[in-house]
């Protein structure tokens, strides 16, 4: 016989615990579980262990509103992230409903019983089973299985050591090594200042450029507001004002891009002196914010840079070679290690298989309601959190949603609630459900999510100032949704 529950929470990271802890305090009648693959919780700040291994995104933002971060640096490392989950969980007792090991394989609703059957293989390839009334998608949105590298040619050639970032291997010595990190995106800019302590030389091979914007290691009004302001008035605020920042700095891009690029192109050339190529290595041929900024912190990738220890190569790749990698210039690079810091693998629904009433969900058939919940499915409720802004803006405000729409249930005595267009959506335009971010891993990825629309509520806005009114503030009984 299945466990049985009132809501079943997928993923234990970051979405996960907090989804949790608003559902524990807001809904405090109601049971749950949390299943979780792997032996730890975390989740990205599990998984992944590679030197230099940070967030992206200040910690005052991408920490839980409900619970302030001081842990000191504003860009915090993955161990000290995975403890500030680990932490919530304990102190809630969060921690006593997570199952560890538990991969789900397959999420199915039945209509006539209102409820969703979730299937989950162990470590030994044993199912269990759960039932639930509300099935929560914590997951993520990319493969714990796999990462994305492309097909280099000749890669079986090389005698070298070859990895991606995701699956860093463990006691890995790169002393005194030369390594070649193929990338510039948030993984490459934090693992070449880590490595470059040690190795003899790392190269960051890149197609194209990145846009830098350098984050101060401490935040001074917060630590500030800190010794003024109980800590979580001081927390509170400091939020605020990093969002703010946040969202100024992405709307000015999305207006005066030529502005905003000038001005990152010139903070790289203050660091790197004139007569560094800044045009050829550091000038993208897009605008700030059509991919994601990266994070530097406090600009701690050109001092190894300007000491000869880091070279930036801006090139094609030809082939790989028995030493290293042939280039489509001609030159070859050489090197004991290559680390493919080469993106993600996009997946959804936790790579789980969906289907109501037995029939399969093709989710690009359908549409996305609010970012959060898919057309004619019922109970289920998707955390996807930011790309502009910190992930945890956004999974706060979905977490708070769902409680809302989880009261609303119990008050209309209602089974279900399911997205349903109305007459007049008829004529919707469908669009990406991420618009307009150029980066490869999302434009790879993003044929397996569902479509969004060109009106409230069908839009993914990715737009925290306004989705405070459209998620935060909404009527969960807004005549889409529908309740029976």
């Amino acid at each position: 016989m299945p466990e049985q529950f009132d809501v079943i929470i997928v993923g234990a990271g970051l979405s996960g615990i907090g989804s949790a802890y608003q559902l524990q305090q807001k809904c405090p009648n109601k049971s749950y579980v949390i299943l979780e693959q792997r032996d730890s919780i975390g989740g990205t700040w599990d998984i992944f262990r590679y030197p230099g291994i940070r967030s992206d995104s200040d910690m005052y933002t991408l920490g839980y509103g409900h619970k302030p971060w001081h842990g000191g640096k504003v860009l915090a490392d993955g161990p000290a992230i995975k403890q500030y989950v680990s932490e919530t969980a304990s102190e809630n007792n969060i921690d006593k409903h997570i199952r560890y090991g538990l991969r789900v394989t397959g999420t199915a609703f039945d209509r006539q019983s209102a409820t969703w059957s979730v299937s989950a293989e162990d470590d030994s390839g044993e199912t269990k089973n759960f039932t639930g009334t509300m099935l929560l998608m914590c997951a993520g949105y990319y493969s714990y299985q796999r990462a994305y590298t492309p097909d280099f040619p000749g890669l079986a050639d090389y005698r070298g050591v070859f990895f991606h970032p995701q699956f860093w291997p463990e006691g890995l010595d790169y002393a005194d090594k030369s390594v070649i990190v193929i990338g510039s995106g948030a993984t490459a800019v934090s693992v070449i200042p880590a490595m470059a302590k040690s190795a003899s030389k790392v190269v960051m091979l890149q197609r194209s450029p990145t846009y830098f914007w350098s984050r101060d290691s401490y935040d001074a009004v917060g630590r500030w507001l800190d010794k003024v302001l109980p800590k979580k008035i001081a927390y509170a605020i400091t939020r605020w004002k990093n969002a703010t920042v946040q969202r100024v700095v992405y709307g000015f891009s999305r207006i005066w891009p030529g502005p905003l690029k000038r001005h990152l192109i010139e903070q790289v050339r203050k660091q790197l002196g004139p007569d560094y190529d800044v045009e050829t290595h550091f000038t993208p041929h897009y605008n700030p914010w059509d991919e994601r900024l990266c994070a530097l912190d406090d600009n701690d990738i050109y001092p190894p840079i300007k000491a000869g220890k880091v070279e930036v190569v801006t090139d094609h790749i030809e082939r790989f070679t028995e030493v290293g990698i042939l280039l489509k210039s001609g030159r070859e690079l050489e090197a004991d290690i290559v680390v493919s810091a080469t993106g993600l693998e996009l997946v959804t629904n936790g790579e789980a298989t969906l289907t109501v009433d037995g029939q399969p969900v093709n989710l690009p058939d359908i549409w996305s309601y609010k970012g959060m919940m898919y057309s004619n499915v019922p109970n289920l409720i998707n955390t996807f959190g930011y790309i502009n802004a910190s992930w945890t803006l956004r999974a706060d405000m979905v977490a708070d949603f769902t409680c809302r729409v989880i009261h609303h249930m119990d008050e209309t005595h209602s089974k279900q609630v399911t997205p349903c267009l109305r007459a007049s959506d008829a004529d919707m335009v469908a669009k990406s459900w991420i618009d307009g971010f150029q980066s490869g891993y999302m434009q790879r990825g993003l044929p397996k999510f569902p479509k969004q629309g060109d009106r409230e509520p069908w839009l993914n806005s990715q737009n925290y100032s306004r989705e405070k009114r459209t998620i935060g503030k909404a009527s969960v009984d807004d005549g889409v949704l529908t309740y029976t």
